[in-house]
């Protein structure tokens, strides 16, 4: 049903949901023993309908695996239903409007991105005797003070802007200097990624392997060089068939950086996510089973696919139900890695600690979503949701 609510009220509602998650905490400069490796694993684009882990038409059997060693969810959220929001809501464990993140944005050099002065993840691990680094995508902001070694990563090998060639990479950046890189972008994130790994198997590290894969341009790894993006159709049985070549070699690049973690011995020390920072895109007819896809308010653009695997630590094969935003991450990691936050700031994210590896409940919460300023706010209570554009609110 629809209603027309006074936007003072909405406005107060989502102040309430802002203010209700507090988080105090400071890293400390001290490493704790024995803490756990840390990967996160992003997707783009990647809406749970196409995989076989919710029934879908792609098989992803190593995502599947994943699944089988840990817990799937399916009441994981996206902060927003488009990339920068969700990236920001991630690493700084904090509502977006909080760091000024509210839309996608875009590439070019003047955009505001993500400030080096706020408290970031990346920030919070290596304060705290972690080595990181991030390969892949970004977008957070192009213009050079907003570069990731600004936020706490150690390495970086990516791309700053939202879109870029799956085959030529004269756009990447390798630390602060612009350096090409050879190859398929799923591949190139995938191997810096276990390379990083390697180097760094006898110290803690946190790693966020943010990948470009399934966004489009529909490019495959055998597209010949020079191969453009922009003249392959994004519908269409063509579109259909490159998108699930490009999903299975994503599928492909996670079950490579497990089987690292199992060669290194690693496995039972390293905490892994994974997760995509928005629902399919409206042009990839398999949004289902819910309504609406990327850049929509509706559960279709945030309500996301996601994994989590700690062996010996996550009781294996099972499913959680309860409602979980990519903000918790934050919190929930510093939580696993016994580092004491209680004293620094304000973070809207829960530890969701106890949950993966007790499956205690989640509190009940309010938890507010928004792509603003296009389409509004949302917001959820328990089964309830409502959504916000101009005046009119719909529940």
């Amino acid at each position: 049903m629809k209603k027309i609510i006074n936007l003072k009220t909405v406005m107060a509602l989502v102040a309430v949901v802002m203010s209700g998650f507090t988080l105090h905490g400071r890293a400390g400069d001290i490493q704790a023993p024995g803490q756990p490796n840390v990967i996160v694993i992003l997707a783009d684009d990647l809406g749970c309908g196409d995989m076989s882990l919710y029934d879908g038409w792609i098989d992803t059997p190593e995502i599947d695996q994943m699944a089988r060693e840990g817990v799937r969810f399916t009441d994981f959220h996206s902060n927003s239903s488009v990339c920068s929001p969700t990236r920001a809501a991630f690493l700084t464990g904090r509502y977006q409007q909080r760091v000024g993140i509210v839309d996608v944005i875009a590439g070019h050099l003047d955009t505001p991105g993500l400030e080096a002065t706020e408290l970031t993840i990346s920030r919070l691990m290596k304060e705290s005797g972690y080595k990181t680094a991030l390969f892949g995508k970004w977008h957070l902001g192009s213009e050079a003070k907003y570069n990731p070694v600004h936020h706490g990563f150690d390495e970086f090998v990516g791309f700053l802007p939202g879109g870029c060639d799956y085959l030529s990479h004269g756009d990447w950046m390798d630390g602060t200097e612009a350096k090409d890189q050879e190859g398929y972008s799923t591949h190139i994130i995938t191997d810096k990624s276990i390379d990083f790994i390697k180097r760094n198997k006898d110290k803690p590290f946190f790693l966020y392997v943010a990948h470009q894969a399934v966004h489009n341009y529909y490019q495959i790894p055998s597209d010949p060089p020079g191969t453009r993006g922009r003249d392959i159709p994004l519908k269409g049985e063509q579109a259909q068939a490159r998108y699930k070549i490009m999903l299975e070699d994503l599928d492909k690049g996670v079950g490579k950086i497990l089987d690292a973690l199992k060669e290194l011995d690693l496995e039972e020390n390293t905490f892994v996510f994974f997760f995509s920072d928005n629902g399919a895109v409206y042009m990839n007819p398999n949004v289902r089973p819910y309504r609406g896809s990327k850049f929509s308010n509706y559960e279709g653009g945030h309500r996301v696919p996601a994994v989590a695997r700690w062996p010996g630590r996550i009781k294996a094969g099972w499913t959680s139900d309860a409602l979980i935003v990519g903000m918790d991450l934050l919190p929930t990691i510093m939580d696993i890695a016994a580092i004491d936050i209680t004293k620094q700031g304000k973070f809207d994210g829960l530890s969701i600690k106890d949950h993966l590896l007790n499956q205690a409940d989640v509190p009940d919460r309010r938890v507010f979503f928004g792509y603003e300023p296009k389409l509004g706010t949302a917001m959820r209570d328990g089964p309830w949701k409502m959504q916000t554009k101009g005046d009119v609110i719909e529940l």
